[in-house]
C-alpha cells in the first residue's frame, strides 16, 4: 500500500494576493512594533516623516486609490485624513505640508493603528468580492510595492530620528558583526555594445512606470568593480584629506560641504573608529560596504580612486542575469555586511544602494500611469539620480535589475553607497 501523500493544491491567484497584502501590511506594523508612540510621532528633518505618518500614508494609498471607487458602501475612516496623509498627490486635493508632519500629534497611533484595520478589513471584503479582477490586482500590486517602499523608508527615518538622541538608543538588537576582511576588488569587463534595457514587460511581473519601456542603449567598453567600495577604503580617502581637497569635488558638491561642515559619512563619530547603527553605536566594519554618501561624496572618492561612477545602464546590463539575492532587510541585520570570498560580481544586490553616474530622466517613449498616480514618479524626473540595486533596508523580493530608486545629490540618510567603474 503506497504511502504516498498527494501534493497539496497550488493557491489561487486570488488566494496568493491576499496572502501577500497580509504578509506586506502585517511586516509594517512589525517594523513598527519596537517603537514608542513618541518615536512615533517625531519628525527629525523634512526629507523623513514620522513612522506613524508612515503607518497612516500607505493606508490612505488603498483607501483613497482602491476602495473609495471600488467597494460598494464603503465608508471613509475620516473625512479629513486625505489631507493629513496625502503625501504629495496635487490632483487629489490638499495636503498637509511636509516638513510639518512632526507636529501632527492626533489621531494618535492608537487611532491610525485602528483606521489600518478598517482599511483592512474592507480590503479583505473587496479582494473577494472582485476576485480575479486584473485591474484591480494591478491596483493593490502597485499599492503593496508603494508601502514596501514606505518600510524601507520607516528604517531610515526611524534611524536619522534616534541619531538625534544623545543617547543614541538602538532601535533594535542586531547580530554581532562578522569577523571578516573585504575580498580583493577585482575589474571585471562589462556588456559593451547596443544591450536593451528597462523592463519588459512580460508576464505578471511588477515593475513602475519608471522603469519603461524597454529600449536600447549604447554602451562602450567598461569595467565594473567587483564590490562595493568599503569602510576601509573610504577612510583612506578621509585620512588623505579627500573632504579638504576642492579638486576632487563638484561646485554643488564642494559648496555642500563647506556649508554643511561635512568631514566623513553621516552616523559616522568622530573618532573614525565608531558608527551609529540601527543596532547603537558600533565598531566601524572596515570591510562592509560604506553607507549613508551623498552623490557628491561617492563622485568624490572616485575621483580620488582614479575610476568613475557607473551609469545605471551600465549597472543594469552588468546585473541582469545576476539573481536577485543578497543582505536585505528581512535577514535581521539592517546593516551592510562584508562580500563573502568569491569571484566576479558581488553585492549587487542588498547592503547599499549604488549611486549611478546618470540623471533620473524618463526613458524614450516614457507614458506615466493614467489619472493621479501619474504623479507617482514622472514628476520627479528633475535634479536627481539614479540609485540600483536595493540595500539592506529594503524589503527582500522588492527590487529587480530595472528598479530604479532616485534621490537628490546631497542626500544621504538612505543607505547608499557606489560602486566604481572605469573605461575599459
Amino acid at each position: 500500500m503506497s504511502t504516498t501523500q498527494p501534493l497539496p493544491a497550488a493557491p489561487s491567484p486570488v488566494a496568493r494576493l491576499h496572502d501577500t497584502f497580509a504578509a506586506v501590511r502585517g511586516r509594517t506594523e512589525a517594523l513598527v512594533a519596537p517603537l514608542s508612540a513618541e518615536d512615533a510621532c517625531v519628525q527629525s528633518m523634512p526629507d523623513a516623516s514620522p513612522a506613524k505618518w508612515h503607518l497612516a500614508h500607505t493606508t490612505w494609498f488603498f483607501e483613497h486609490f482602491i476602495l473609495a471607487d471600488r467597494l460598494p458602501g464603503y465608508r471613509v475612516f475620516h473625512e479629513r485624513f486625505a489631507f493629513l496623509f496625502n503625501s504629495y498627490y496635487y490632483g487629489v486635493g490638499e495636503m498637509h505640508l511636509r516638513p510639518r508632519r512632526g507636529l501632527v500629534t492626533r489621531p494618535s497611533l492608537d487611532e491610525v493603528r485602528a483606521y489600518r484595520a478598517h482599511v483592512d478589513q474592507a480590503m479583505a471584503r473587496l479582494l473577494e468580492h472582485e476576485a480575479g479582477n486584473p485591474e484591480l490586482d494591478q491596483l493593490v500590486t502597485l499599492g503593496l510595492n508603494h508601502e514596501q517602499q514606505h518600510q524601507e523608508l520607516i528604517l531610515t527615518d526611524i534611524k536619522h530620528l534616534l541619531a538625534q538622541n544623545p543617547l543614541l538608543p538602538a532601535y533594535a538588537e542586531l547580530p554581532p558583526a562578522a569577523a571578516a576582511a573585504a575580498p580583493a576588488l577585482e575589474w571585471i569587463p562589462g556588456h559593451a555594445g547596443i544591450v536593451e534595457a528597462g523592463h519588459a514587460g512580460d508576464g505578471f511581473a511588477f515593475a513602475f512606470d519608471n522603469e519603461t519601456p524597454r529600449h536600447r542603449e549604447l554602451l562602450r567598453d567598461y569595467l565594473l568593480a567587483s564590490r562595493p567600495v568599503t569602510n576601509g577604503e573610504y577612510l583612506e580617502f578621509i585620512r588623505d584629506g579627500g573632504y579638504r581637497n576642492t579638486t576632487l569635488w563638484l561646485s554643488d558638491g564642494w559648496s555642500t560641504v563647506a556649508a554643511e561642515g561635512w568631514q566623513r559619512p553621516l552616523y559616522w563619530q568622530e573618532d573614525l573608529e565608531h558608527v551609529f547603527t540601527l543596532g547603537g553605536v558600533r565598531p566601524l566594519d572596515l570591510a562592509a560596504p560604506v553607507a549613508h554618501l551623498s552623490y557628491y561624496e561617492a563622485d568624490a572618492f572616485a575621483r580620488w580612486a582614479g575610476a568613475r561612477l557607473p551609469t545605471e545602464f551600465e549597472w543594469e546590463a552588468a546585473a541582469a542575469d545576476r539573481p536577485c539575492g543578497g543582505n536585505f532587510a528581512d535577514s535581521g541585520f539592517l546593516e551592510p555586511q562584508p562580500a563573502a570570498p568569491g569571484a566576479g560580481l558581488q553585492q549587487l544586490y542588498g547592503d547599499t544602494w549604488e549611486w549611478t553616474a546618470s540623471p533620473y530622466a524618463p526613458y524614450p517613449g516614457f507614458r506615466p500611469l493614467a489619472g493621479s498616480l501619474g504623479e507617482y514618479n514622472g514628476k520627479f524626473m528633475c535634479s536627481q539620480l539614479v540609485l540600483r540595486g536595493g540595500s539592506c533596508a529594503t524589503p527582500a523580493g522588492h527590487v529587480r535589475p530595472t528598479y530604479r530608486n532616485f534621490f537628490y545629490p546631497a542626500q544621504r540618510w538612505q543607505f547608499s553607497g557606489l560602486r566604481l567603474a572605469k573605461d575599459a
